[in-house]
């Protein structure tokens, strides 16, 4: 899985194992210079690592081993250059044993700001553990609106059926293979990254004009499966209006806000709404009262201005109204204190 970034790895480490099996006597500045090399190897290493475990694991090429490098070769011993050919190759075997699994697993970035101050990567998707009695898992990094940012939703051309169960959402769905792929990352993983609340979560939308808003809110968490996710917002700022907050009237804040709700789907139904389901008429699972100003999981509408029995679109209330369905949406957090490089309009 390592492909040719592992090898060229394995290449340089071999080499200076080598040298430092023939030098006897070894000064302080040598050996800082050592490590500091090896230290940006390791960085390089991680970062083609994880770039190629995941084109290989959505099948975008075969694994690739270098031409000559087959640790299975038997060579014959009783001659010096093939001597060293083997020791070359036996020490190659080893390195690459050494930092398969353990190399990595102790690293533990644990969400995308992390790894933007650590290495300054691309935009794509890399492999986090916010937790560390969890597994790691993959998200999608924006690394262009300022760095940092992890992103737990996204809609682009309504391609993925966001009508899930309670399982689809707490466990997440969508495409994560190709930068304007559309996903919920799963309310345990959003749980994880947003559980102690310092944070600050970005919500950029678009529409079918192309016209760009956002909407921050800090401190923006949800608790465990336990309360059924329940929303807590935070304070907001932005130009796409304060939706989940219910809109600027009394009677609509009493019925649509959605900070303090628990999370609804179609076959839990967790809302406010006596007389039947938010998320069966809205057909989307989310934080529903009775049943909301803002809806980014809703039904995937083309052309913006909808029709329906139901306000069932992809809608941000406080901006477009509740009957026109946004053509690009995305949610994102990142640590409330993040010196950035200058955020943008988003990635969306």
């Amino acid at each position: 899985a390592h492909s040719l970034a592992g090898f060229l790895f394995l290449k340089a480490m071999a080499a200076l194992l080598f040298f430092a099996m023939m030098c006897p006597i070894w000064c302080g500045p040598e050996v800082a210079a050592l490590k500091r090399s090896i230290k940006k190897l390791e960085n390089r290493l991680l970062i083609a690592t994880w770039q190629v475990e995941h084109l290989q694991r959505h099948k975008y090429f075969k694994s690739f081993q270098p031409a000559g490098f087959n640790p299975q070769t038997v060579v014959d011993t009783d001659s010096a250059d093939q001597h060293d050919k083997m020791w070359h190759r036996n020490t190659c075997e080893y390195f690459y044993e050494l930092i398969q699994f353990p190399f990595f697993n102790n690293l533990h970035l644990s969400d995308c700001s992390e790894l933007f101050d650590r290495l300054r990567p691309q935009s794509g998707f890399y492999r986090i553990r916010p937790n560390m009695h969890q597994e790691p898992f993959l998200v999608y990094c924006d690394m262009d609106d300022g760095g940092g940012w992890t992103v737990f939703q996204r809609r682009r051309h309504g391609r993925v059926n966001f009508n899930r169960d309670w399982v689809d959402y707490r466990d997440g769905f969508g495409d994560f293979k190709l930068w304007n792929d559309e996903f919920w990352l799963g309310n345990e993983h959003i749980y994880s990254l947003l559980s102690e609340g310092k944070n600050l979560v970005k919500i950029d939308l678009m529409d079918w004009e192309g016209h760009s808003n956002y909407a921050f809110y800090e401190n923006f968490r949800i608790t465990d499966e336990n309360d059924k996710y329940r929303l807590q917002c935070g304070q907001y700022s932005g130009k796409a209006g304060d939706a989940l907050s219910g809109g600027s009237g009394m009677v609509q804040q009493w019925s649509a806000a959605l900070c303090g709700m628990q999370f609804s789907t179609k076959d839990q139904d967790n809302d406010r709404y006596l007389q039947g389901s938010c998320a069966q008429e809205n057909e989307a699972g989310w934080w529903f009262n009775r049943c909301h100003a803002a809806n980014l999981n809703g039904k995937f509408y083309r052309k913006g201005k909808y029709k329906a029995q139901y306000d069932n679109g992809v809608v941000w209330g406080t901006w477009k109204g509740l009957w026109y369905s946004l053509r690009h949406t995305t949610m994102k957090v990142r640590p409330l204190l993040f010196l950035d490089t200058g955020s943008g309009a988003g990635e969306i």
